[in-house]
């Protein structure tokens, strides 16, 4: 894809990219050991799963001084498909994994993006990356052909930054609009939008909200979860019957993250909930009505690995997959999920 954002606009908003990763937006839930509801005794604390690393994917990039895996997706040929937030101009932007011979495959370069997750649509089967630094949403083929500008330009008067995005079943897409990520908490401006699939016409479902980062459907498609960067948690959002409204919304889940911050999501065909963390390498699982079920973290002694972003689980099967990322590099890292994957397994 070659370049088609001034360089000023991009410069402004990498500039704002370290920030972002400070205050973890590019990146969950009550701890455990909570009181139960009879006696006031601690819950048993949830059992924990050890990953198990399958290869670097990037180096960190002297030019942004960090790297940044996001958008772990799983393509029609079955390769894993992620984005590097922070890679620089000329450097790869969308890369391919194929997970069993642990190999890379460069997929997209360009100039002027900042993608901060992918998702292939079930409506044509293209690759559709939100682009943080113009606000607007790109479309490719799976091999990085065909660059095409999907959406662009404000959304009710205001412009979005977008970061993760979902799909319906008739590939409707559903953005988190992080817009208020370094404001403080208490003045909250993000959003969550919907994107005709014809039309590319943006409706708001959900505003004033603290930096919403991560969303993911249920299994049956009536409702979203939505992660709030800043607000350290997650919400529950109750769909009208054609996806055009929220019709019950309020906050289902708490992190008690200390630094670390909730970031994107998946869901796997029993409706756990898989969030990611930017600040703790680790993924916290829920079930549906907000149990924490197990916690994933790195092995013993992992060094210069600081956050867990974003999950996928291999459509059929209990194959999962994080993103993970620090001083050391970006990773993925495999373990067992606690159900198969769906299309709402691809995280954000």
């Amino acid at each position: 894809m070659t370049g088609h954002r001034s360089g000023s606009a991009r410069t402004s908003a990498l500039r704002a990219l370290p920030a972002l990763v400070g205050v973890g937006l590019l990146l969950g839930c009550a701890a455990p050991g909570t009181a139960d509801d009879a006696g006031g005794r601690p819950h048993e604390p949830a059992p924990e799963r050890t990953a198990e690393r399958v290869l670097q994917v990037t180096s960190v990039h002297e030019s942004t001084g960090m790297t940044l895996l996001e958008g772990p997706t799983f393509g029609p040929d079955g390769n894993l498909y992620v984005v590097d937030v922070t890679a620089p101009a000329g450097e790869p932007k969308v890369l391919r994994v194929d997970v069993a011979e642990r190999a890379v495959t460069p997929v997209l370069t360009d100039d002027d993006s900042a993608y901060t997750s992918a998702q292939f649509s079930p409506h044509d089967g293209r690759l559709y990356l939100t682009d943080f630094v113009s606000g607007g949403i790109d479309t490719v083929t799976a091999d990085g052909e065909d660059p095409r500008t999907f959406f662009s330009g404000d959304v009710d008067g205001l412009p979005m930054r977008p970061d993760d995005v979902a799909f319906d079943e008739s590939g409707n897409l559903y953005v988190t609009d992080t817009t208020g990520y370094a404001d403080p908490s208490w003045e909250p401006k993000g959003r969550i939008v919907r994107i005709d699939r014809e039309t590319a016409e943006p409706t708001v479902l959900a505003r004033d909200l603290p930096a919403p980062n991560g969303i993911s459907f249920s299994p049956d498609f009536a409702s979203l979860w939505v992660s709030h960067n800043t607000g350290n948690r997650v919400d529950y959002l109750g769909l009208d019957d054609d996806g055009t409204e929220v019709t019950t919304a309020y906050p289902a889940i708490y992190f008690s993250g200390g630094k670390s911050q909730v970031d994107s999501t998946a869901v796997d065909a029993a409706g756990n909930l898989y969030q990611g963390v930017h600040g703790q390498a680790k993924v916290f699982v829920y079930s549906p009505t907000g149990e924490l079920l197990t916690t994933v973290s790195l092995p013993h002694r992992t060094k210069g690995l600081t956050s867990a972003t974003n999950v996928a689980i291999r459509p059929g099967t209990t194959d999962a997959f994080m993103t993970v990322s620090g001083s050391a590099g970006g990773f993925v890292y495999e373990f067992d999920a606690l159900a198969t994957g769906i299309r709402q397994s691809n995280g954000g």
